[in-house]
């Protein structure tokens, strides 16, 4: 690994500058004119794609098909759902003026789709026969949070929803529970991170919602980071809008609803769980560029010509490569401008090295150089790129189990969350001790639900009543 980036904020100084280093100097953002709107820039926006692909297969593979309903809501619409209403008031941004004139009946930008798939499907469904329905939307929504940091809380952000309609609550609770299962499986099997997972508290839960149930990473500062939801919606919407089938027994019968999401959040969990000093380092099946070659004293003979050889073997196997043969920078400052985008691997090639009919292979995880044939690159690169993200998951789990622990008072607990990291503690349940719990924290929240029962005869520490759960605290963004 070279020295230390000396244009970004050291991780331990001021974590929340290295992190608005690193999205700045990596060139995955950009500021726009309007606060907490961002600019997507191709290196940040590619990742997301990659974690669109990964997820539309999967979609798929559960049965969900894509579609796209409108940017906005009427609000004589979104004032049918009380409980949904009162959660998302406070956030909304109201458009009151169409063609110059004032509308009689304002329109909300969606800050989330509830309202407008329940609106839909009373027009689609009308018998058992049309069920199940499992729809996603890939779109942005707007939330008018009044403290802003770019992918982790926006005023607008990307993501998928998805909206299912089911004749039973069976259904709708196995859906439920497997697309929080193929979250899980996209921070294992392509982003590298461990998550915790479990229903969340009542006082939690979504706005509306019969039960949530959330995906939790853990960052390097030891804050949590809610990075995906899926939500049992039960027959509340449903009840609200009008939604009702004719039955298998010819009576009319109430749907169960379900919606899940995920964010371009997951960009920021990356950026946190993985980066380090000198900047980003991105999983490889997410990485945008998963190889770099860079050529050392490229004007002498064949050192050119071997690095397109490599670059173009690697494109024939379905490796994202990028060939940096900038002549106007030296080999040094590209090393370090390549870590910092993080970069999962590069690959060195000079005069020296073609000599001995090899090159040099740097991983970005751990500095580490290795030497290879370069006849064999074609074959050595994809299980190289296989064991960096093993590694990757490896270390961001062991940090993730080295930073939980079990507390049993609102001492330890307190001096835990301090710490940082997860703490697991039996409470009431309650949101009133919950509440509590957060002051006496200075902002420990519930994360989620680690057992549906406690130790049998302990009592909450807050009330003293006996406890129903074993839950995660942590601070969290």
């Amino acid at each position: 690994m070279n020295m230390k980036n000396e244009a970004i904020t050291a991780r331990d100084v001021d974590f929340a500058q290295w992190y608005t280093d690193v999205c700045k100097k990596a060139e995955l953002m950009d500021y726009s004119s309007v606060k907490g709107f961002i600019d997507y820039l191709p290196y940040g926006y590619a990742i997301w794609e990659e974690i669109q692909n990964y997820l539309n297969k999967r979609f798929k593979e559960k049965g969900s098909e894509n579609v796209y309903l409108p940017m906005v809501i009427p609000s004589s619409l979104f004032n049918k759902e009380k409980e949904h209403v009162e959660g998302f008031a406070p956030e909304t941004l109201v458009a009151t003026y169409g063609g110059g004139k004032k509308l009689d009946d304002p329109l909300i930008i969606r800050p989330t789709s509830e309202i407008l798939f329940s609106d839909m499907y009373k027009r689609l469904v009308s018998s058992y026969r049309d069920l199940p329905k499992r729809y996603n939307q890939w779109c942005s929504v707007v939330r008018w949070e009044k403290t802003t940091r770019p992918f982790l809380r926006g005023a607008e952000f990307l993501w998928q929803e998805g909206h299912c309609l089911f004749e039973t609550e069976e259904e709708a609770e196995k859906n439920v529970k497997d697309m929080l299962q193929v979250y899980d499986d996209c921070g294992k099997d392509l982003l590298a991170i461990p998550f915790v997972k479990g229903k969340k508290t009542e006082h939690e839960k979504f706005a509306g919602a019969l039960a949530t149930y959330s995906i939790e990473a853990l960052m390097h500062d030891g804050k949590a980071l809610q990075s995906g939801t899926s939500h049992n919606l039960g027959q509340g919407f449903a009840k609200a809008f009008g939604i009702s089938f004719q039955g298998r027994n010819n009576a009319l019968e109430v749907p169960w609803q379900t919606s899940w999401g995920v964010s371009t959040r997951l960009l920021g969990a990356i950026i946190m769980v993985h980066g380090d000093d000198n900047g980003l380092v991105l999983p490889p099946l997410v990485a945008p560029i998963q190889v770099v070659i860079i050529p050392i004293r490229q004007q002498e003979e064949g050192v050119l010509e071997a690095c397109k050889g490599i670059k173009d073997t690697l494109e024939k196997e379905g490796i994202r490569v990028k060939l940096d043969d900038d002549n106007s920078k030296t080999p040094g400052w590209k090393f370090s401008e390549y870590e910092m985008k993080g970069v999962p691997l590069r690959i060195e090639v000079g005069p020296r090295d073609l000599k001995e009919g090899q090159v040099v292979l740097a991983k970005r995880v751990t500095g580490e150089k290795k030497t290879g044939k370069i006849e064999e690159v074609e074959s050595m690169i994809p299980s190289l790129l296989q064991e960096i993200h093993n590694d990757m998951y490896k270390k961001a789990l062991d940090f993730l189990n080295s930073h939980i622990s079990d507390v049993d008072n609102l001492d330890d607990l307190k001096k835990a969350l301090d710490k940082g990291g997860y703490a697991r503690m039996a409470f009431c349940g309650s949101a009133e001790c919950e509440l509590k719990i957060k002051e006496i924290t200075n902002g420990g929240t519930t994360r989620c639900i680690y057992k549906e029962s406690a130790p049998e005869g302990s009592v909450c520490p807050v009330c003293g009543k006996p406890n129903t759960m074993v839950v995660y605290f942590a601070k969290a963004y």
